[in-house]
């Protein structure tokens, strides 16, 4: 790839001064970390301590519980901080100051990753340690066998999950329809397909991401090669998006 399709440091600033200007986008943000690590902490404060398992059988992927439901904050920033460019002609006006399409591109999908990442990591951290606290004899630690693995892989999963609505949503120019079918598809879909198909649900997108945070293994894949499923997901959706905003007008 040619240096003049890669970010520079002019075009992430401005793509950090949109994303900060827009208090959905930010909002989404501070949501993900809130609902993941308040919806662990009063889980596990409530019943984590009743009996061995009470949170799950796998006790490190139960220390992510609330990682099910906050998860969908995650979504809606990577779908919204795409969608913005599709409003109001927001997008003519960013080609007149990137006007190289890949450029700008790889610059949105490097903020939001970035982004991502520093907020999934500490959400990650903030979730394992404030729910454990809770758990009492049934605690676990970060030295735990496979904890630091999972506390990490907690927030590329994140990560990745915000880069694949991204990239959805720059295939549809929509963050309400990326929204509408993402969202049911992880919270509804995937349990339901997962119940039918066997073995096969373990390559969709979110169980395979999942296999990170377990300790007992889930099917045939294990927790980096669950990743990486994920992480295939997730670059085909990207790869989709760059050739929409190439080919597409703005």
């Amino acid at each position: 790839m040619s240096t003049t399709a890669l970010p520079t440091r002019a075009a992430l600033h401005a793509e950090w001064i949109k994303i900060r200007s827009l208090r959905g986008i930010i909002g989404s943000l501070i949501a993900t970390f809130v609902a993941v690590t308040g919806i662990q902490m009063l889980t596990a404060a409530a019943i984590g301590s009743a009996e061995e398992g009470s949170m799950g059988s796998d006790p490190m992927f139960a220390a992510f519980y609330g990682l099910m439901f906050g998860q969908t904050a995650a979504i809606a920033f990577g779908a919204n901080a795409f969608s913005s460019e599709f409003h109001n002609n927001a997008l003519r006006i960013t080609l007149t100051s990137v006007p190289n399409r890949t450029r700008f591109y790889l610059t949105k999908v490097l903020a939001v990753g970035g982004l991502a990442f520093l907020v999934g990591e500490a959400t990650a951290f903030a979730t394992f340690l404030g729910g454990q606290a809770f758990m009492g004899q049934y605690a676990i630690g970060l030295g735990d066998e496979g904890a630091l693995r999972a506390v990490v892989g907690c927030g590329l999963y994140l990560t990745l999950m915000s880069l694949f609505a991204a990239g959805l949503t720059a295939v549809f120019r929509s963050a309400a329809a990326t929204l509408s079918i993402l969202i049911p598809f992880i919270l509804v879909v995937s349990f339901v397909v997962g119940d039918v198909a066997g073995g096969a649900a373990q390559y969709l997108p979110d169980r395979a991401g999942q296999m990170v945070m377990r300790v007992e293994p889930w099917g045939e894949l294990g927790p980096w090669t669950g990743l990486g499923v994920m992480a295939l997901w997730t670059l085909a959706a990207l790869i989709g998006g760059w050739v929409a905003v190439r080919r597409r007008d703005a």
